[in-house]
C-alpha cells in the first residue's frame, strides 16, 4: 500500500521566489541539521508555507509547556529576501522523520516535487556524522550527486573536508535518500554533515554552527551565527558537562575491554 502524504497549505499566499535553495534539516545524529534549520527559520522571520501529514507518522503525541498535546509535524518555511544578489530559501523542519522505507521514499518524491515546482535548481541536506567522543572542532564533510556541484563546494575554499570516502556509512533517511531519488527525478543535491557526539540525547549545537558557517560562505545569506542567544550557549555548557560524564561512565563501564578503533558513522 502507497504511504499518501498531505500537504497543507499554511500561508494565503506564497509569493515567487526568487532561484530558491531548498535546505532540509530534520531530526538525527545530535539534531545538528534541524538545529541549523530552525536557526535560519528564527533568524530570518521566515514564514511557514506548508505542512505534512502522513498515517506513517509515528503513533505518538507531543506535550507543550501549556499541557495540551500536539501532532508530530513536518513543515516547510520560506523566506523572500527581495534582494537579486541573494537567493530566496525554502526550509524543510519538523519534529520527526518518516518512520520507515516505504514512507522515507514517497516522502522525498513529494519534497522533490514540491522543490521543482518552485524552480528550485539545488537542494541541500544537512546532517550529523556521529562520533564517539565530542569533537572540539567538528568538521563538516560533503557529498553530492551530481560531480560538478560538488566541485562548487569543494574548490572555492570552503570550510567543508572534501574526502568523505571511507570517513562515513550509509546516508540514511531523508538527507540520504533526497539525493539518490534527486539524481533519478533530475535534481542536483548536495550534503552537509557535520561532526558531533553520537549519543543519543547530546545536541550538536557546534556542529549546528559549523554548517551554517559553510552556508553563510557559500550563498553570503547574511547569517548572525553569533547572534545565537546567550541561553543556547549556556545549554550548550551543561550539555557539554553532562555528556563528559556520560563518557566518563561508558570509559568506565567498558574498562578492561578491547578498546575499538575511532570510528565514525551517519544515520539520518
Amino acid at each position: 500500500m502507497t504511504t499518501t502524504w498531505e500537504i497543507s497549505p499554511d500561508s494565503k499566499t506564497i509569493p515567487t521566489l526568487h532561484n530558491p535553495l531548498f535546505i532540509e534539516g530534520l531530526p538525527g545524529i545530535g539534531n545538528v541539521g534541524k538545529i541549523a534549520t530552525d536557526f535560519l527559520i528564527e533568524e530570518f522571520k521566515a514564514k511557514k508555507g506548508f505542512s505534512f501529514f502522513s498515517h506513517k507518522f509515528p503513533n505518538s503525541v507531543f506535550v507543550n509547556e501549556a499541557n495540551l498535546v500536539e501532532m508530530p509535524k513536518i513543515e516547510l518555511y520560506f523566506k523572500k529576501f527581495n534582494d537579486a544578489k541573494k537567493r530566496d530559501l525554502l526550509l524543510l523542519t519538523g519534529d520527526i522523520q518518516p518512520i520507515d522505507e516505504e514512507s522515507c521514499y514517497t516522502f522525498c518524491e513529494e519534497i522533490i516535487k514540491v522543490a521543482q515546482n518552485f524552480k528550485c535548481q539545488e537542494i541541500v541536506t544537512t546532517g550529523g556524522i556521529g562520533l564517539q567522543s565530542i569533537p572540539e572542532k567538528p568538521r563538516v564533510f560533503v557529498t553530492s550527486n551530481d560531480p560538478q556541484l560538488l566541485k562548487e563546494y569543494t574548490k572555492k575554499g570552503l570550510p567543508v573536508e572534501e574526502k568523505i570516502f571511507g570517513v562515513v556509512g550509509p546516508i540514511m533517511g531523508v538527507s540520504g535518500i533526497l539525493l539518490g531519488l534527486g539524481k533519478i527525478r533530475g535534481m542536483k543535491a548536495v550534503s552537509l554533515l557535520a561532526e558531533t557526539f553520537g549519543h543519543p540525547l547530546f545536541l550538536g549545537i557546534k556542529g549546528a554552527k559549523e554548517l551554517l558557517r559553510v552556508l553563510e560562505a557559500k550563498f553570503s545569506l547574511g547569517i548572525n551565527i553569533n547572534k545565537m542567544s546567550k541561553e543556547i550557549i549556556e545549554v550548550e555548557k551543561e550539555l557539554m558537562k553532562k555528556t563528559k560524564e556520560w563518557a566518563e561512565e561508558m570509559t568506565t563501564a567498558h574498562a578492561g575491554a578491547k578498546a575499538k578503533k575511532k570510528e565514525a558513522s551517519y544515520i539520518g
